[in-house]
Parts: C-alpha cells; sequence; structure tokens
C-alpha cells in the first residue's frame, strides 16, 4: 500500500499542472490555455502526426514523453519562450523541480519517469526530436487560429520565431513546412513583425 500511496500522491501533484497558464492562447483567443491542455493537445497531435516524424518513433514512448515534459512546471513555473530573463534560470529551476516532483513516486518509477524528462530535454532520440518538434508547432497553430493574439501581445519578431524553431524540422521536416507557412502568413498578416 506505500507504493500506492506514493503513485497517488504524484498522480495528485499533478493535478496542479492545471493550474499553470501559458502565454499561448485557445484557438478562439478567448483566453490562454495551461500546462494540462497543452500537453493533452501534444498528445492528440503525436497520435495523429506521428507519420509525419523523419524518423519510426515507438508511439507509447513519445506519449510519455510528451505526458511528462511540462510537469516540472508545477515548481518552476511557465517560462514564456521569449522571455530571455527567464529563460536564463529556466534551466536551473526545472531541474531543481524535476528532482522534487519525480521523486514523489516509489523507486524504480521515479527514475524511469525522470528519464523520460530528461530524454526530452536532451532532443536526441527520433521520440524526442518528434516531440519537441510538436511542443514548438503546437503554439504557432494556436497563435495562427487566434489571428497573432499572443504574438501581437508580446510584439515578437520573425527572427524570435525562427530562432526558438531552428532544430523543429530535426523532428517533422513536413509539418515544420506547414508551420513556416502558417508563419509567413501571419508575418504578412502583421500578426507577426518582420
Amino acid at each position: 500500500m506505500e507504493r500506492l500511496q506514493e503513485q497517488i500522491d504524484f498522480i495528485m501533484e499533478l493535478d496542479k499542472i492545471k493550474k499553470i497558464v501559458r502565454q499561448t492562447p485557445l484557438s478562439d483567443g478567448s483566453r490562454k490555455e495551461n500546462d494540462a491542455e497543452h500537453s493533452w493537445h501534444m498528445a492528440v497531435m503525436c497520435l495523429v502526426l506521428a507519420e509525419y516524424a523523419n524518423e519510426p518513433i515507438d508511439m507509447a514512448h513519445t506519449l510519455g514523453m510528451i505526458l511528462m515534459h511540462d510537469v516540472v512546471e508545477i515548481d518552476a513555473g511557465d517560462t514564456y519562450a521569449y522571455d530571455t530573463a527567464g529563460n536564463e534560470t529556466k534551466r536551473e529551476r526545472e531541474l531543481s523541480a524535476a528532482d522534487r516532483i519525480f521523486h514523489l513516486l516509489p523507486e524504480g518509477q521515479a527514475e524511469k519517469l525522470r528519464q523520460l524528462w530528461d530524454e526530452f530535454e536532451e532532443g536526441k532520440t527520433p521520440e524526442a526530436r518528434f516531440a519537441n518538434a510538436l511542443d514548438k508547432i503546437q503554439p504557432i497553430l494556436l497563435n495562427h487560429a487566434s489571428h497573432g493574439v499572443s504574438w501581437e501581445e508580446h510584439q515578437i519578431h520573425l527572427a524570435q520565431i525562427l530562432k526558438r524553431n531552428e532544430k523543429t524540422a530535426d523532428g517533422t521536416r513536413a509539418v515544420w513546412e506547414y508551420a513556416r507557412n502558417l508563419i509567413d502568413e501571419n508575418v504578412r498578416e502583421g500578426h507577426i513583425l518582420p
């Protein structure tokens, strides 16, 4: 029962991810999404778009990474992609959070789920490259659908988006090409600064 209690404690701790608000709007622009919605949306994207991964991927493994990739934000908070100051301390904050949160689980399981998070962060496996690509593309899709709400709010330049997405094509060239066309359209429409 101790093992089960530790697992339930972890599951209940993860409920807090629903309170972490991101800068990305919902597609209708009515509000900003939370981390749980983001992770769910990425999981659906993975199921639907896996055929566009540059290399074959293990679907279950990739979904595990997607579900674990933002749990550290329970402690570390969401650092906006284009927040220069916040990104300077992001890694340190997230490592500390990972140490605490994953170790709520029983030994062995804690290491297994932490490894999923580490693998996502390192971005070296086909699964991690694809999951990271989806993590970058999902906000582009939502910003496009909402007519650039977040891009306009933060006065984002094309160069910032391209820099953030330098490795996105490493996971999926096809979906990145699609997203790149959306970015260009938003530049033309004035939602992204040239």
